[in-house]
């Protein structure tokens, strides 16, 4: 007897032993028992997910000499017909190969005429969506009100290109990709049938090969057994397939774990070897780390699809969050990247070592800048008492922390203001603090006498040549910091500069920095509100609901759900409110007295919530958050349009204010 490929051989016979498609299993099975059938069905899904098959198998619970059943007998006449193929009664036809509109007429010509052997005739139109247009008009009516001893089983790959009558016609299913998992538990169970000694490995390296489809996972099973001479090992199937190694992504994976360079280039080195396809390797890095991320945020939702669950849970521990995340950027950079660079294995490499050296910033310790030029010939040496008065401090534990100088005795041998004093009658807001070069030079009279310049972010002594308009205030480090920060440490720093002001030295703050203009707006920043106090019960009205909101303790949907909450009546303890239609389909009935107790917990007291769905007529929080975001958003680009400086750069370059880069900074 000649050999039957795995595929054939290990098709599925009945519905108990198809591999995955319960969804599509379940509603056959049931419509079967319990005899409500359709005349038409329809079957979409991608190569080998078993259309055809699960076709063959109705076909066979139809026509069973035992009756009709979800259970076919396999041994009688009809059964075992149908499974050698040449069941008069079961009309295959392969719409790829006659997909005119005669052939389709000649194959509905003989519809009208009783079923031969079978209890029903049968029509198994496989990839209908080949068949031209005039071939569909011609199915259109036979389809619609076919015979009742005719059934049509159509299959498809692309359901979109059928027309919408037809859809309508059917009992459409659609068949899903097999996971990983499924594909590896059933080549288990075929090649231990088979006495076929394999690697498990190998078997995942098959399923995900195979993407979904349990007929290409069997044929390539077959290459596999033949290349391997009768076994399936790992190495083999890496091999055949000309795939990389999962093995060595493990080992670069743990490489960048561990922070070790050179082991990390050996790994390269040795995959070099085998010629791969090094954009491969970085989207087969790019799944490892999304996998150690789940893993990392949650655990519960982290499958085993590839095979690497415990190397996942591996990195996940010897990893923090942020690193994973910043490997996760850089790869995805480097592989968009990967076709620029002169060879693929250059662009490959390089994007592992911008892996080992960028890291997150696990505190955002600053230093002093350099010094700036434009001030040349100023030697700074702290003096006893200002070593004294001025305690150290530690900036690596705090975003928000930033420069500060204050001006004492010293020595200038030669000074000269960059910018006229009489010229400048006001300074905008200070955006960055600790540049005392630039306030000096711009906002500072000074007359030539001994100056010492001392940071209170730096506990050495410091010399500077000259001073410019610093170029380091839009350095990245100093822009993270927050505005409110850097405002409130420039009020504290020109206070000391008037108070611990040394002969010599003459600071007219008054005109440098316009307070009356700048505090209004800053000082809210510098001084953000307090959280609200609990409002009593009694006190509650509907115009307080945002206020009451902001003082909630909630997340995730139930934070969603009352964002978009109106409240529209107060009836002792029951608030009755009115959900936005638009959020409606998040919006379930647990919601209702889960805000309760949280509304509870706020007044202190037992409350009952009402929530109706419908159009709000006041707004809600996330409504005025919306309203905030946009009104801050046409603030700042009318800030830029207005700036004398971009104004300035637009007229001398001919430039265009890009209005959708605009973000205000809050």
């Amino acid at each position: 007897m000649s050999y039957q490929v795995l595929a054939r051989k290990w098709r599925p016979r009945n519905f108990s032993e198809m591999v995955g498609q319960e969804h599509v299993l379940r509603a056959l099975i049931n419509a079967l028992d319990n005899n409500r059938l359709h005349h038409a069905y329809l079957f979409t899904g991608t190569r080998g997910v078993g259309k055809t098959t699960i076709a063959r198998i109705l076909a066979k619970c139809l026509n069973c000499d035992t009756g009709i059943s979800s259970n076919p007998c396999g041994t009688c006449s009809a059964c075992v017909s149908i499974a050698e193929n040449r069941f008069v009664d079961l009309i295959e036809v392969d719409a790829a190969s006659r997909t005119k509109v005669e052939d389709t007429r000649e194959l509905l010509d003989n519809v009208q005429y009783a079923p031969t052997a079978g209890r029903f005739k049968v029509y198994l139109i496989d990839e209908v969506h080949m068949l031209s247009g005039h071939s569909f008009n011609a199915l259109l009516k036979t389809l619609e009100e076919p015979p009742p001893h005719v059934k049509f089983l159509l299959a498809t790959t692309d359901p979109q290109k059928l027309p919408v009558t037809i859809l309508s016609r059917c009992l459409q299913f659609n068949l899903k990709h097999l996971s990983p998992e499924r594909i590896v538990e059933h080549l288990q169970f075929v090649l231990g049938e088979e006495k076929v000694p394999c690697e498990e490995a190998g078997l995942w390296a098959l399923a995900r090969s195979a993407d979904g489809s349990m007929r290409d996972a069997l044929s390539l099973t077959d290459q596999a057994i033949a290349h391997g001479g009768g076994k399936i090992t790992e190495a083999e199937v890496y091999d055949m397939l000309g795939t990389i190694d999962l093995g060595a992504i493990a080992d670069i994976a743990r490489a960048l774990a561990n922070g070790d360079a050179v082991d990390l280039l050996a790994v390269v080195g040795r995959m070099a070897e085998h010629a791969p396809d090094f954009g491969v390797a970085l989207a087969d890095l790019l799944s490892v780390w999304h996998r150690v991320a789940i893993a990392q945020t949650v655990p519960d939702a982290l499958d085993n699809r590839h095979g690497d669950d415990p190397l996942v849970r591996e990195l996940a521990k010897a990893l923090s969050p942020e690193d994973v995340q910043l490997f996760y950027q850089i790869a995805l950079l480097g592989r968009r990247d990967l076709p620029l660079a002169p060879e693929p294995r250059i662009g490959f490499e390089m994007a592992l070592l911008r892996m080992l050296a960028f890291q997150p910033v696990a505190d955002s310790a600053v230093h002093p800048p350099p010094a700036p030029a434009g001030l040349s010939n100023v030697s700074v040496a702290p003096t006893a008492e200002g070593a004294e008065e001025s305690p150290k401090k530690s900036l690596s534990s705090d975003r928000d922390s930033t420069l500060s100088a204050t001006v004492r005795a010293g020595s200038v041998e030669t000074f000269k203001p960059a910018v006229d004093r009489s010229s400048v009658e006001s300074v905008p807001e200070i955006e960055v603090v600790g540049a005392i070069a630039d306030e000096v030079s711009e906002t500072l009279s000074v007359n030539p006498a001994p100056v010492d310049i001392t940071s209170e972010a730096s506990t050495g002594d410091m010399a500077v040549t000259s001073i410019e308009p610093a170029p380091w205030v839009e350095s990245e480090t100093l822009a993270s910091f927050s505005r409110q920060a850097r405002y409130q440490t420039a009020v504290e720093n020109k206070t000391e500069a008037v108070s611990g002001q040394q002969p010599g030295v003459t600071c007219d703050l008054t005109s440098a920095v316009p307070v009356d203009e700048v505090a209004p707006e800053a000082a809210e920043r510098a001084n953000p509100p307090m959280a609200v106090n609990a409002l009593p019960l009694a006190e509650v009205v509907p115009d307080r609901w945002i206020e009451i909101y902001q003082g909630l303790q909630v997340a995730g949907l139930l934070q969603n759900i009352a964002a978009n909450l109106c409240l529209v009546d107060i009836d002792g303890p029951v608030l009755h409110f009115v959900l936005d239609i638009a959020s409606s389909s998040l919006y379930e009935e647990s919601h209702q007295q889960r805000l309760a107790d949280v509304l509870t917990e706020y007044f202190g007291e037992p409350v009952t919530v009402q929530i109706e769905v419908g159009a709000v007529a006041t707004e809600t929080p996330l409504a005025r958050t919306e309203r905030l975001r946009r009104e801050r958003q046409s603030q700042a680009v009318e800030q830029l349009r207005l700036d004398p400086n971009v104004r300035r750069i637009t007229e001398l370059f001919n430039g265009v204010l890009l209005e959708n880069t605009i973000k205000p900074i809050d």
